[in-house]
């Protein structure tokens, strides 16, 4: 009896933990941080710049950031968010491409109070119905890298895409050393799950021993182009981010 009870005493005592490890990760704070990427094309012979960035605004709201470019070309993605318990609260974003005779701005409004997101998409106003948890398609990406920190091994998303609203489906499906210019990066491999016949494909790194920053992203088009961005450096609450001698 006395080896039962201490055998339930364990496993409750691991149950607990695990409990408290999970519970720590979801709800760990924001943590401001900026990186810079180098940006290739396969078929381009030039290369593009990428930055992502958080930082912190006085109101206690987050301004989450992504620039890219490549030849005259230039995409800007921008949200301004809360983190309200464990939940990330998107509050505005805005999209806007230009350059190469294919110029865009998307503008989304999440009006939680009266339930409703407003925007405007390919020249079009249009209203959508809030849901919980609904991200935009930059905040959602800050929601994976805490999901990761979790834990988690499956993460769905409900994304506002345009003047629509899209599952998104990802999969931790290993680890592996990355080597970057910042340095060697033991990461988690993930992949954005899609239909069995899609020909678009995605694969993440994110650094397990820096907040699960993104440290490589690979995609291939459905045309057969691919692309990839490799982080250059990084700095996470002020404090560089410097991997090991590759």
């Amino acid at each position: 009896m006395h080896d039962a009870h201490c055998r339930n005493l364990l496993k409750s005592s691991l149950g607990l933990a695990l409990l408290l490890t999970s519970s720590l990760a979801l709800a760990q704070p924001l943590l401001p941080f900026s990186a810079s990427y180098a940006a290739d094309m396969k078929k381009i012979p030039v290369n593009g710049e990428a930055s992502h960035s958080l930082s912190a605004n006085a109101d206690g709201s987050w301004t989450l950031t992504f620039n890219a470019g490549m030849f005259v070309a230039r995409l800007t993605e921008q949200s301004t968010l809360r983190l309200e318990g464990d939940q990330l609260l998107p509050l505005s974003y805005r999209y806007e491409r230009r350059g190469l005779g294919r110029s865009r701005v998307t503008t989304q409004e999440f009006d939680w109070s009266q339930g409703q997101i407003r925007g405007r998409h390919k020249d079009k106003d249009f209203t959508l119905q809030a849901e919980p948890g609904l991200l935009d398609k930059t905040t959602y990406q800050l929601a994976l890298q805490r999901d990761l920190m979790a834990g988690k091994q499956e993460m769905h998303y409900r994304v506002v895409e345009g003047d629509d609203i899209d599952d998104y489906h990802f999969r931790v499906v290993g680890e592996k050393q990355v080597s970057t210019q910042a340095g060697r990066f033991n990461t988690v491999e993930v992949e954005r799950v899609r239909e069995p016949d899609a020909k678009r494909q995605t694969t993440l790194w994110f650094a397990k021993d820096y907040q699960y920053l993104l440290v490589r992203l690979s995609q291939t088009e459905t045309d057969g182009q691919h692309y990839q961005i490799m982080l250059e450096e990084a700095r996470i609450n002020g404090e560089p981010v410097v991997g090991s001698a590759n």
